[in-house]
């Protein structure tokens, strides 16, 4: 059976995303290649070297740019991650500088969301149990 092994999220710079995702959000570097003007650059869980990989692709295209553009204008969040304690994880977050475009709200009685800004040109929901 298939199952996931990298997810891209657009970007509008990679080192920058590389800086936000690692600095402010806790993921470590697990790939970095030249790949022409650009790099295959991806970053995994610090507590799951060999999980899922989140590439940090360039929005060179100027359909990424669109798309992109078009989700965070409407509120969208382009990817969405799990913590295990959103309000200790939006404490934290806050302290480092993260923008919230929406505080932990209650979705139902079972689910916590909140929703960040990756400060590359994307929101970024983070969830967990209520």
């Amino acid at each position: 059976m298939p199952r996931i092994h990298v997810m891209s999220v657009f970007v509008d710079d990679q080192q920058k995303a590389l800086e936000f995702y690692t600095d402010k959000l806790g993921f470590v570097a697990k790939t970095d290649v030249p790949a022409g003007a650009f790099r295959w650059l991806t970053v995994v869980g610090a507590d799951e070297p060999d999980g899922v990989e989140l590439l940090l692709e360039p929005d060179d295209h100027p359909a990424a740019k669109a798309y992109k553009s078009a989700l965070k204008e409407d509120g969208i969040p382009a990817a969405s991650f799990a913590v295990d304690d959103l309000n200790a994880t939006y404490r934290e977050l806050t302290a480092k500088g993260v923008t919230f475009t929406q505080e932990p709200t209650a979705m139902g009685p079972e689910l916590l969301t909140a929703v960040l800004d990756d400060t590359c040109g994307n929101l970024i929901m983070l969830s967990s149990p209520a």
